[in-house]
């Protein structure tokens, strides 16, 4: 211990304590230079020292309210058993991942099936179904070539991508494990903000291309019928029908467009963008590894993220104690298939910067907008009754 603590100094990193940390260390005190001049050095140093390779880390430690810069040393070779013993980029993995797919892309069709009109024939199911699985695809694979070019720039390893199927949904969004030390803080946060938000563009320029080709709001020639809860049960997509509806014609009839039993006519492309924004949403919620969890912790650090994540298991539960299956579903999935947090980043030091944490809050905001619960409906109305399934009829 003694030996690495000699490699420390006034020209790099002056330690003021040490402490044992398994096989390596943990080293207190205050880094003298930048942190971009002095890891690559020091580790170095240390591995020289050390007589195998080491890796560093440079965190921040609150104690009694105050913070102490802290670097901890650990061998690379438990690193990378650790890596190894979670590893995905395997066959099984792969196959794993194709098998997820096929099944999710089966989950799109069935969904879809479920907002045809009473009567409709094969044609109008391809008609309709085509449109929807394409924009879904559109989004999926936009959202996964911009998390690997992201990952790729910060010299990240990710595993294969594994698609969640959904009957609710048709699919639940894509998850994937870090099988590399991430560099900083800002690797933790771009990465997910890179699937996050391309995800919610595409699904913004799906929605509104629709709407243009289709030269109005009501859905065009193949429309898919969707139950007006969908868009009432929260702020924002109460908005955008507010926006796209009219609510109520010049004679007072709610909804004009809409059909008594089957739903409101969207453009099946339109739809499929509306629905990606909800999908990318659940995956932006600050739990565990989601997408959100990862922007939380870069933002807010570990302590705060597992806060978040813990209200928002709560909160989940709750909305599936309150009868949302939905709710339920995803607050177990999110709990204990995402649950944890990510290994820590090389350099927790630097922060992320005004730019970046005010990108953080405006997807937490899109966030909140899309999944805030608002069952009373923002635009009231009484033709909104309890939600109706085509089984129902």
């Amino acid at each position: 211990m003694w030996q690495l603590k000699s490699c420390f100094g006034f020209d790099s990193f002056f330690p003021t304590d040490v402490r044992r940390f398994g096989d390596g260390g943990i080293f207190i005190g205050n880094l003298r230079r930048p942190i971009e001049e002095v890891m690559p050095k020091l580790e170095k140093k240390l591995s020289d020292a050390a007589g195998r390779e080491v890796v560093l880390w440079f965190m921040e430690e609150n104690t009694n309210d105050i913070r102490k810069q802290v670097c901890m040393v650990q061998p690379k070779a438990e690193i990378d058993l650790q890596f190894e013993s979670t590893k995905l980029s395997t066959p099984l993995g792969y196959v794993s991942a194709v098998a997820l797919c096929v099944a999710t892309f089966g989950t799109i069709a069935l969904m879809s099936g479920f907002f045809l009109k009473p009567g409709a024939t094969w044609d109008d199911y391809l008609a309709d179904v085509v449109p929807l699985f394409g924009g879904f695809i559109s989004i999926l694979g936009v959202s996964e070539i911009a998390t690997r070019v992201t990952a790729a720039r910060h010299g990240v390893k990710l595993s294969p991508s594994f698609l969640v199927p959904s009957n609710w949904t048709g699919c639940l969004g894509v998850m994937n494990n870090y099988e590399s030390l991430l560099p900083n803080k800002k690797a933790l946060f771009d990465i997910p903000v890179a699937r996050t938000a391309s995800a919610y563009l595409t699904s913004l320029v799906l929605t509104v291309s629709a709407f243009v080709a289709d030269g109005s709001f009501n859905g065009g020639d193949n429309a898919l019928y969707i139950r007006p809860q969908f868009f009432y049960n929260n702020p924002l997509l109460s908005f955008i029908q507010f926006v796209i509806g009219p609510y109520t014609d010049d004679l007072g009839n709610v909804l004009p467009y809409a059909v008594e039993g089957v739903g409101v006519p969207v453009d099946p492309l339109a739809f499929a963008g509306l629905l990606g924004m909800v999908v990318t949403s659940l995956n932006l919620l600050p739990c565990g590894r989601l997408e959100g969890g990862r922007i939380a912790q870069a933002m807010f650090g570990r302590g705060t993220a597992t806060l978040l994540s813990f209200a928002t298991s709560l909160l989940l539960g709750i909305g599936g104690l309150s009868g949302s299956v939905l709710c339920l579903a995803w607050g177990l999935f999110a709990t204990f298939f995402r649950g944890g947090e990510e290994m820590p980043a090389k350099d927790e030091i630097t922060p992320l910067g005004d730019d970046r944490f005010a990108w953080g809050c405006v997807l937490g905001l899109i966030c909140f907008l899309t999944l805030f619960p608002n069952s009373g409906g923002t635009f009231s109305s009484s033709f909104f009754s309890a939600p109706y399934f085509r089984g129902d009829l």
